[in-house]
């Protein structure tokens, strides 16, 4: 008999058993060993972002290769809702993956498509040539690719909060994720996530969403903000990532070790 293997919880998955909100934080500088820190830190998911950082597609498989021995879910977001990219990213086994801009229901019909093979969906067949399969050694993944990963998409327009029951329930469509940053700039907001109308839309997208039946998650770095939207019913939050972690702490470093003026004096080249 052929050695086989079986594929970690998808983020599916691990959403419907959790008891708590899962709280994660980004991987954004595309260093395997802060993946590893993070993997290894005790967070119960972490999002590897292909949309606004160096990552691409190589350094997406050293990430998940890094984080793989650690109970940690992965999620991976994609550049864009493209269905070539999606395959790609589905086949170096980004088991999870996020799609950003999805503003309507045909554009979470169309991520759908593009994570499933025919006749569910337009996903090209490479898997006996790929990680997401394991090389063949994951017993029937063609026929069981659909239940094995998993579909988050991305509301942050201020259309997409228009739209974000009928997103939600989507079939195949797993959860929903929302970008207050984006989402504040269509509203003509740009830079105030904390404005009251942004923090409102949110709300309003999460109970939305909850009446779809599916579950939530959000992107807020702000302590008190962020427990306002789990107190309102969110189910995952990112509350750091990586850079913004590493950025605040030498930061710090900087202000309780070097005197102010040359702090100032640096501040003015």
């Amino acid at each position: 008999m052929s050695f086989r293997l079986e594929p970690a919880p998808s983020f599916r998955e691990r959403l419907a058993s959790a008891e708590r909100p899962l709280i994660g934080a980004w991987i954004c500088s595309g260093s395997p060993i802060a993946a590893e820190i993070v993997a290894g830190s005790g967070l119960d998911w972490t999002l590897i972002d292909g949309e606004h950082s160096p990552i691409g597609l190589e350094s997406t498989l050293a990430l998940l290769q890094a984080a793989a021995p650690y109970p940690i879910a992965p999620l991976v977001r994609v550049p864009s809702n493209n269905a070539v990219l999606i395959k790609q990213f589905l086949d170096v086994g980004a088991q999870n993956l996020l799609v950003p801009m999805v503003n309507s229901v045909s554009d979470a019909e169309a991520a759908v498509a593009a994570t499933r093979y025919p006749p569910r969906g337009i996903r090209g067949v490479g898997s006996a040539l790929a990680r997401a399969g394991q090389w063949g050694r994951t017993e029937k993944y063609l026929q069981r690719a659909h239940e094995i990963t998993s579909l988050s998409v991305q509301i942050e327009t201020d259309a997409a909060v228009q739209s974000a029951r009928a997103i939600a329930a989507v079939d195949g469509v797993d959860s929903v994720f929302i970008g207050p940053s984006d989402l504040a700039a269509s509203m003509g907001l740009l830079g105030q996530q904390e404005h009251p109308d942004v923090i409102a839309a949110v709300e309003h997208t999460i109970t939305e969403v909850l009446a779809a039946g599916k579950p939530v998650g959000v992107n807020a770095f702000v302590p008190a903000t962020a427990r306002r939207y789990l107190d309102a019913g969110a189910s995952f939050a990112l509350v750091a990532a990586d850079v913004s972690i590493l950025a605040r702490a030498t930061e710090k470093l900087a202000a309780d070790w070097i005197p102010t003026a040359d702090t100032a004096e640096r501040e003015s080249y």
